[in-house]
């Protein structure tokens, strides 16, 4: 055990100084090999390469790809235009569109930064003008931005599926439920926060079926991306990396050929920056098998299953220590090495107290995302905070009551498991 402490203190030491968290991680293993002696030092490289050689990885740059072309392509527009039909003439229509067009965004790219980028730089402006105040614009779409790893498809889930061996697809279905739930909790507080603001009366809209057939045919392409995703996770016929390589064909054929809104000379760098986004994931997972290998020699997962038995916690009791951790690493460090890192470690444990797996692992996630908006580390924070062009601070305190109610979910989905369990029940 004093060998995985000096790993563990030596790679939290080199975070708090500023070192990248796949150089801590790897500097930490290559610390606890030569004061171990378990292994040689060659272990390192080898586990490097064989911790990215799963095809399913694939599926993380190409679902950030979907998302990027989508932004590009002028779908979320199209979403926005959809969404307002609706709600368009309620009072803080805009904040409930936000909310709603993450919701649908979701089914396409699985990333946070990627929908809070896509969302923000269309609906920011509109907001501005029709009076909203910067801070709680920032905060809306910041906050809606967590639900698109939750809503089908997911890369953190990608992620959970590689380091557990679950199904992807359950887990995928797993968060359908929570992300919904996410989402109405959100447009509740706007509907508290918009009823203070003194905003302009909204345009009236035509709302009869000649109408809604026109914005139908205008955005039905952009509301089918989702389907293709869901359908073929659901359906078996294809592997999450081939969905993830099929919805990005698809959003690419719409941007370019359809709606001839992505410039054939612009590929080239949206490639670009998606390869350079996606290789930070990637080194993190070239080192996660290392991890894995130092925690499985060491038993420590087996020795704290045996601790928790001694202390006879119960399943609840141990839900609630799982939320306090991960609710406390998601403000400190980012979502992928803390589920790297612990998930293997809690989930056995989990396991042996009775816990479904695609429970307690879709409850971790949240966490983890809900994480994103919390300092001192929170991406999305910061994201938003350039985007709105809002002091952190500022933002911070807007986001108080939209973090109060989606950690309400947490604790709503942590006691009703079936919450999480009925939906992929259903089709698995």
């Amino acid at each position: 055990m004093l060998n995985i402490l000096v790993m563990f203190v030596t790679m939290f030491a080199l975070m708090f100084l500023g070192a990248e968290v796949f150089l801590s991680m790897g500097i930490a293993a290559v610390a606890y090999l030569l004061l171990s002696r378990n292994a040689p030092l060659t272990l390192i490289p080898t586990s490097m390469v064989n911790g990215i050689s799963a095809s399913s990885l694939l599926a993380i740059p190409f679902f950030i790809l979907a998302g990027e072309f989508m932004n590009k392509s002028g779908i979320t527009m199209r979403l926005v235009k959809f969404a307002q039909f609706f709600i368009g003439e309620w009072k803080g229509g805009l904040a409930y569109a936000v909310t709603i067009v993450n919701m649908i965004v979701a089914g396409v790219s699985g990333s946070a930064p990627a929908d809070c980028s896509a969302v923000s730089s269309v609906l920011l402006k509109p907001m501005r003008e029709e009076g909203y105040p910067d801070a709680f614009s920032g905060a809306i779409n910041a906050a809606s931005a967590t639900i698109g790893p939750i809503i089908p498809p997911s890369i953190p889930m990608v992620e959970v599926s590689l380091l557990t061996g679950l199904s992807v697809g359950k887990l995928f279905l797993g968060g359908f439920i929570p992300g919904v739930l996410m989402g109405l909790s959100l447009m509740a507080v706007s509907f508290f926060k918009v009823r203070k603001m003194d905003l302009p009366a909204a345009p009236s809209q035509e709302h009869s079926l000649k109408a809604f057939w026109k914005l139908l045919k205008y955005s039905w392409l952009a509301l089918i991306a989702p389907l293709i995703i869901i359908i073929g996770v659901i359906s078996g016929f294809v592997t999450i990396t081939e969905v993830s390589i099929l919805a990005t064909a698809y959003v690419l054929f719409i941007g370019v050929v359809v709606y001839r809104t992505i410039k054939v000379k612009e590929i080239f760098g949206i490639f670009r920056g998606t390869v350079v986004f996606a290789s930070t994931i990637m080194a993190l997972f070239s080192v996660a098998s290392i991890f894995a290998w130092f925690i499985a020699i060491e038993g420590l997962g087996a020795k704290l299953g045996a601790y928790i038995i001694a202390v006879h916690l119960t399943p609840l009791r141990f839900l609630l220590f799982a939320n306090l951790l991960f609710i406390f690493l998601g403000c400190i460090m980012d979502a992928v090495p803390a589920m790297i890192i612990f998930l293997p470690v809690l989930l056995p444990i989990a396991l042996t107290l009775g816990i479904d797996p695609v429970h307690f692992c879709v409850i971790v996630v949240v966490n983890l995302m809900i994480g994103l908006l919390t300092p001192p580390v929170g991406g999305l924070l910061y994201i938003e905070a350039k985007l709105a062009k809002v002091p952190v601070d500022k933002l911070i305190k807007e986001l108080i009551p939209d973090i109060i109610v989606l950690f309400s979910v947490v604790a709503l989905i942590t006691l009703l498991p079936k919450l999480v369990t009925f939906v992929p029940g259903l089709f698995f």
